[in-house]
Formats: C-alpha cells, structure tokens, sequence
C-alpha cells in the first residue's frame, strides 16, 4: 500500500492510478489524514467486472454526475445501448436546463453520426 497526499494526486495523477495498479491501493492523504482510497477495479477480485461498471455508469447518470455519452464510455457500451438501458430502466434520458438540453442535442447528433457511419 502506498500513500500520496493530495498534492501529488493533482500533480501526478497516472502515477497514483499505476500504483493502485501494482498495489492493492493508494491512500490519499489530506494534511497528514487519510482521506480516500484509490482501488484499482480490476484488483477488486469481482466476479463479474462489466456488471459492475454498468451498474456504476447507471448510478452517476441518475445521480446527475456524468452525461449519458460518459456512463456509456464508463459502462463499455455503445451510446445507443446505453441510452436504451437507461430508458428501460425507466430513468429518464433528459435534463434539466438549457445546458442539459444542449449537451442531450449534442449526444443524439454522436448517436445519429454512428448509426448513419458506413460500415466496413
């Protein structure tokens, strides 16, 4: 295990993430405290990782942390997969606000552009 304070987090970020990697964790220290861990996923030991991501790409969409573009990158899942998981779930796809409503215009133009990109 190894610990870096936040100073170092912010300057060397992937050097944090490699250690959590190669370690069980990193423990982020916050004036001489820990603070956080950072655990590497794939060092979780969980049965079934890609279920695990989706269920983490689903919690930060309903919670308003991320956009439905990112929880797809989050989730390993195409744009349209996601927005129909989300859906089905019956969590609902806009936002709220102009913002919310331009960045929901800007991820249908992405999805539109997939659907019509010609296929090898």
């Amino acid at each position: 295990m190894q610990a870096v304070n936040i100073r170092q987090l912010k300057t060397n970020p992937s050097m944090a993430l490699a250690a959590a990697r190669e370690d069980d964790m990193v423990v982020v220290m916050n004036r001489d405290r820990p603070q956080a861990l950072l655990v590497d996923m794939e060092q979780l030991g969980v049965p079934n990782l890609p279920a695990v991501r989706v269920a983490l790409a689903v919690s930060l969409f309903r919670s308003g942390s991320v956009s439905a573009g990112f929880a797809a990158r989050v989730a390993d899942k195409p744009l349209a997969e996601m927005l129909t998981l989300l859906s089905n779930q019956g969590i609902s796809l806009g936002g709220r606000g102009e913002a919310a409503a331009d960045e929901a215009r800007d991820e249908m133009r992405c999805a539109r552009d997939w659907l019509l990109k010609p296929t090898a």
